[in-house]
């Protein structure tokens, strides 16, 4: 399958011990879940750079010491201009409160209660993965109706 990423992407997911901070998005791609913080890589700007600012501007948090877990490639064949490349980062260390913005709506939950039924369907697949840690390089392929078609490891 021939396809072209389209834009550069970043999530990072606060991790207070037995929690993981995730966001309802309000408005956008992706309104009406339940994702991670992030957003777009701006032209000149590094990933990690992109996330710290994105993390910021969405919630009000400043992270400290993101660790790159690695990245996941979304391809939309029916609508190729969704094509990115996200890379995921994970923190334990960060210095503010979430708060609502006109983005998003930050909650925590506690990691056993990930709320997958009300998240993006690829996330069952690598979520637990990045949560332990772990280097997360994967592909998935999404439908007209944003289910997947078929995921596999780079």
């Amino acid at each position: 399958m021939d396809y072209e990423i389209k834009t550069l992407m970043n999530l990072c997911y606060l991790v207070n011990n037995d929690q993981v901070l995730l966001i309802m998005k309000k408005r956008g791609f992706g309104q009406g879940k339940w994702n991670g913080p992030g957003g777009k890589v701006k032209k000149g700007e590094s990933p990690l750079d992109s996330v710290i600012r994105e993390v910021k501007e969405e919630i009000g948090v400043e992270v400290v010491n993101p660790t790159e877990l690695g990245f996941i490639e979304f391809i939309w064949p029916y609508k190729p201009e969704n094509n990115n490349r996200c890379y995921i980062y994970l923190t334990k260390e960060f210095n503010g409160q979430p708060t609502e913005s006109e983005e998003c709506r930050p909650q925590w939950f506690k990691i056993k209660d990930i709320p997958y039924n009300d998240m993006w369907d690829d996330d069952k697949y690598w979520y637990p993965d990045a949560l332990a840690g772990k280097v997360v390089k994967k592909r998935f392929f999404f439908d007209k109706n944003n289910k997947i078609l078929k995921h596999e490891d780079i």
